[in-house]
């Protein structure tokens, strides 16, 4: 039997999710197939959103119309800011979610978005026509031919995993492998490779001396995923907090032989900034211990997740282990941790907007191009779903760029720079991450993603609102002056230094000491403003306030970005033979060959293409 469709998405993953979602709410018709019906958008390792950068990630998803940020809202059981102590380039949110419910939410939204089907059946073979696909064939022998398909299979190609020498075929525990998908890919050109990741043992709470943890309760304020302000309906529950020791270190140790990391059973690379427990002892002797956390996977399940403890150490070794910290003498276990090892394909094969370089018509997102996340899953998603449209519809591309998202930095990277490990997104790879704040994502986005019909009517409209808010209450802040007199008394409240003359407001906002909210206080006009603001108060406040405060910093980068966007308006694809430059050096002639960067900026990022290699482009380039 054929099926026919625009845009066919592979894998019911977050970045399956996000893709099939975006399609159908551009008009396309669609369809999302998944293996198993009752596991979409499985929280495969931690039941949790967000985090450090990964955070704004999600709140980008949202500005641009998705789902992530309104789902995790209404499944969360504890949301925190994260990094509140640092400047807000940093701040972070993330939530702990209940795991059932999330996939829930998830399944009953899809199936009621029009233009979207799902088929549930597993994918074994690509179909290419003429260099483009054009439909795959399945398991159960159907056939679904599309216009555009986007591959979003995560961990399932060839998926192995390993508990000890105990190896099963899988992508997911209890969840088989999908086979055969990768090498009808493969042999049109397409190059591979393996990849490997971890999840930790699963413990039941009723087994835990809770009261020998530390414990970690939630933020209780504004702050949400959705700038929609969607409402969290579940009970909040707390985190614990507990430490490995030196006892628990040597029943590991004393395990290694049997590690597949250590036994030569894995031969792939796993991801550096998340180690299981056995790396974290023999990369780090000298510590004699390492925070664990103590998850809840629900609302009102016992299941706990024991973040800090992946292993694929054979599971007495891990249950003893864990024995030998006080609070979990007794622990009792769902499961084991495990470590699994997946296919994926080389993200510097790809365009910016993630279709294949190779293959026509054929997208990638998520952990198939290397990544690891489910926040960073569903950025591509999103971008892969929006960019099969525009190409059916040849309307153009849709790019974010590095100073636009961070789902712009990650995409850059992926495409210029490749991976050699699994790809985590931090703060630290985004060189304007004063201007990508969680703060901010909608006033950097969602125009962008109305102008192509994908953030609804209501999200600009309440973009619209709250700009003119923001700028209102900005402009009183910088034109109102204040008195010495009626005013400090208030700034020896706040712990900060009295005035000796009148200022303007704005000038004592920018100390480091005073909030709109607490100065507000002492200034009757500037009160009854804020009262004016209703339930958008304290976002709109926050908002002014750190545009104020941190205002040259934010200018600063903007320069510096507008610096880079005359390179990035430099495009320079298919315009040399680079082998043939000899002025350039010899690693940059093989890098600039391989990749193809389309612009001048994509060019300066290549790693081995230095700045004398980009002097000599921008020459060539003019003449």
């Amino acid at each position: 039997m054929i099926f026919e469709y625009d845009i066919l998405v592979i894998g019911a993953g977050h970045a399956g999710c996000e893709a099939a979602a975006a399609a159908a709410n551009l008009g396309k018709n669609t369809c999302l197939m998944t293996m198993d019906m009752n596991k979409i958008a499985q929280m495969s390792c931690n039941p949790a959103i967000g985090g450090i950068a990964k955070g704004q990630i999600v709140r980008e998803i949202d500005a641009l119309g998705g789902y992530m940020g309104i789902i995790t809202d209404k499944a969360s059981i504890q949301f925190r800011m994260l990094n509140r102590s640092k400047g807000p380039a940093m701040w972070s949110p993330r939530a702990q979610c209940d795991r059932v419910k999330f996939g829930n939410l998830w399944r009953e939204t899809l199936e009621n978005i029009p233009n979207l089907n799902m088929w549930q059946d597993c994918a074994t073979e690509l179909l290419v026509e003429n260099g483009k696909a054009v439909g795959v064939k399945t398991q159960m022998g159907a056939e679904f031919r599309a216009k555009c398909i986007i591959l979003t299979a995560g961990t399932f190609l060839n998926g192995l995993m390993h508990i000890g020498r105990v190896k099963i075929e899988g992508g997911r525990i209890a969840e088989p492998a999908a086979k055969g998908l990768t090498e009808s890919i493969v042999k049109h050109g397409i190059t591979i490779g393996r990849m490997k990741t971890g999840t930790p043992v699963r413990l039941d709470k009723r087994s835990i001396n809770l009261q020998l943890t530390d414990i970690q309760e939630g933020d209780n304020d504004f702050h949400r995923f959705s700038y929609i302000n969607t409402e969290r309906h579940l009970k909040q529950n707390p985190c614990w907090a507990c430490y490995t020791s030196p006892e628990v270190h040597e029943v590991l140790r004393d395990g290694l032989d049997e590690s597949p990391l250590y036994n030569g059973q894995i031969q792939s690379i796993g991801p550096r900034y998340c180690p299981s427990i056995e790396t974290k002892i023999v990369t780090f002797p000298e510590r004699d211990r390492h925070l664990l956390f103590l998850e809840p996977e629900g609302e009102t399940t016992q299941e706990i997740y024991v973040n800090g403890f992946s292993s694929s150490l054979p599971m007495d070794i891990q249950l003893n282990a864990l024995r030998k910290i006080p609070a979990l003498k007794d622990a009792v276990a769902y499961r084991p941790g495990y470590a699994i090892e997946y296919d994926y394909f080389d993200p510097t094969q790809l365009k910016h907007t993630l279709e294949s370089k190779i293959i026509e018509n054929l997208y990638f997102a998520g952990q198939v191009n290397g990544t690891t996340g489910y926040e960073e899953a569903a950025g591509q998603g999103i971008i892969a779903g929006i960019n099969a449209t525009l190409k059916i519809d040849n309307k153009g591309e849709f790019i974010l760029h590095r100073d636009e998202a961070y789902i712009g930095v990650l995409i850059d990277d992926l495409v210029t720079k490749g991976v050699d490990e699994p790809y985590r997104m931090f703060t630290s790879r985004a060189e304007y991450r004063i201007l990508l704040r969680s703060d901010n994502a909608d006033m950097r986005l969602t125009e962008r993603a109305y102008n192509i019909g994908l953030a609804s009517e209501e999200r600009y409209k309440r973009l619209c609102k709250k700009k003119e808010l923001i700028a209102e209450l900005t402009e009183f802040i910088k034109n109102f002056s204040i008195k010495a007199d009626l005013i400090n008394k208030g700034l020896e409240a706040l712990g900060t230094t009295p005035l000796t003359r009148g200022c303007k407001l704005s000038s004592i906002i920018e100390r480091p000491q005073v909030t709109i909210e607490a100065i507000a206080e002492y200034i009757t006009p500037l009160k009854s403003r804020l009262e004016r603001l209703g339930a958008d108060r304290d976002e709109i406040t926050e908002a002014v306030e750190i545009e104020i405060k941190y205002s040259g910093y934010i200018e600063r980068e903007r320069e510096l970005a507008q610096k880079m966007l005359r390179l990035e308006n430099i495009r320079i694809k298919g315009r040399f033979d680079y082998h043939s430059i000899e002025s350039l050096s010899t690693e940059a002639r093989q890098k600039l060959s391989a990749i193809q960067p389309e612009t001048l900026a994509q060019a300066s990022r290549i790693p081995g293409v230095s700045p004398s290699d980009i002097n000599v482009l921008l020459v060539l380039a003019h003449k």
